[in-house]
């Protein structure tokens, strides 16, 4: 066991030193030294690379991997296959939510998810009808809740909630899918006005009122989504949850976007936010392996906490950490440390073994849940964007040879993690600037 360990650490250690070798030579800004002067990414030049093309795979076949990951599960069966379910109707127009169908509950983070998929694929109606649930059941507007202007991030299908605090990423998707949906298809009236409600989400993310009280489970105390100090994105705004982060919680990607188009008041905080996580990847990522926590202090040190017994280790929030600097990188390309850190974790896994790594794993890398999983897999492809070795292709080429994920245990959270990264990684996951 020792020997086989032994032998990986080796393995990827030298995939690493070659293949950051090979990351391209930057313009480098002096008061730091891996961000560059000025970002040359899709953001700045409107291409996106598409990675299935580049791997050989037809436009036609692209398109058709896409759309038949949409039908299985926005549209299959209800009991085997779908995620998103159809709610009825009230006075706003139809609803319907997404299903987590192994905790049989619906939760801010796959609404949000969803309704992103639905924005980047033009599916106008599927994101109204989401939209529109998460407004009805979700969103809190009692006066004087202590989370009022947040959205609850667990629910029943019928609307009971399971928890009346949130969940960051949650919000944070819902603003900019809510800003995408502005720029594809313009702003409508009420609810549907979507660039007022993202500004809306935005600002209370910020300025949160630090506001205590009773909710129906419990005293609760609750401020703002963010560290004022830190400039840091928290685990969540309520009771212990505002002492420590989420490395997959940081999407500088997005706040790119905010410091562009959201309230002015806020443009200079959420750009500063981009250059904090660029740098708290750096800080919380293993040296050698490149793996992330699930949760991390504001230092980048991992959190150990009794409710999540894999909160210190890789394991499923982490999963989606490489597709946020990756995203970041083919966006902006502000930080060359991106594509290190992409190559980093790919060695990692590629000594793994592509098609046997696990799914948890230490940080210093000891396999603690065995097996792949597709939602892993999925993002692992999408750290291509940034990755410049070989073996990115590879990563590709396993997403794509990934079946749509089926499984109880995998098509709720893998299924949302698969559409994503099919979008990254055809080059069709893109910015609508809202209008």
């Amino acid at each position: 066991m020792k020997a086989r360990a032994l032998t990986a650490a080796l393995v990827f250690t030298v995939f690493a030193g070659m293949f950051t070798s090979c990351a391209p030579k930057a313009k480098i800004a002096t008061q730091n030294g891996n961000m560059e002067k000025s970002g040359k990414g899709a953001y700045a030049t409107k291409q996106y690379r598409n990675l299935f093309k580049e791997n050989g795979h037809s436009e036609a076949e692209i398109n058709r991997k896409i759309q038949a990951g949409y039908q299985q599960l926005f549209q299959g069966d209800s009991a085997s296959q779908a995620i998103y379910f159809k709610a009825g109707k009230n006075e706003k127009g139809p609803l319907a939510y997404i299903h987590d169908v192994y905790n049989k509950d619906v939760r801010s983070e796959g609404m949000s998810y969803g309704m992103m998929i639905a924005v980047q694929m033009d599916k106008k109606a599927e994101f109204d009808a989401l939209w529109n649930y998460a407004i009805t059941h979700m969103y809190i507007d009692q006066p004087g809740h202590p989370s009022e202007g947040y959205f609850a991030w667990s629910v029943k299908p019928d609307g009971t909630r399971n928890s009346e605090g949130p969940a960051p990423d949650g919000e944070e998707y819902f603003v900019t899918a809510l800003y995408f949906a502005s720029g594809r298809w313009g702003n409508g009236q009420g609810i549907y006005n979507y660039k007022e409600w993202a500004d809306k989400i935005l600002t209370t993310m910020r300025h949160h009122p630090e506001t205590s009280g009773t909710t129906k489970f419990g005293p609760q105390t609750s401020g703002p989504m963010v560290n004022e100090q830190h400039k840091m994105i928290l685990f969540v705004p309520t009771n212990q949850g505002r002492k420590f982060s989420d490395p997959s919680y940081h999407l500088p990607a997005f706040y790119e976007l905010w410091a562009l188009w959201g309230p002015e008041k806020d443009r200079a905080f959420w750009k500063a936010a981009a250059d904090t996580s660029r740098a708290f990847f750096q800080k919380t990522t293993h040296p050698v392996t490149g793996l992330a926590p699930d949760y991390a202090h504001f230092d980048g040190k991992p959190v150990t906490i009794p409710f999540n017994p894999n909160s210190h280790h890789f394991a499923y929030d982490s999963w989606r950490t490489a597709m946020n600097w990756s995203v970041d990188w083919a966006w902006w390309q502000k930080d060359s440390r991106e594509v290190e850190r992409s190559n980093r974790i790919q060695a990692f896994f590629a000594s793994e073994g592509l098609s046997s790594y696990g799914h948890i794993y230490t940080l210093d890398g000891k396999k603690v849940g065995a097996g792949p999983s597709a939602g892993l897999v999925s993002t692992n492809a999408v750290a291509s964007l940034a990755a410049t070795h070989p073996v990115a292709k590879e990563f590709v080429e396993a997403l794509w040879n990934l079946p749509v994920p089926h499984t109880l245990g995998d098509r709720y959270y893998g299924g949302l993690l698969y559409l994503m990264s099919l979008l990254h990684c055809s080059g069709k996951f893109q910015i609508y600037a809202p209008r």
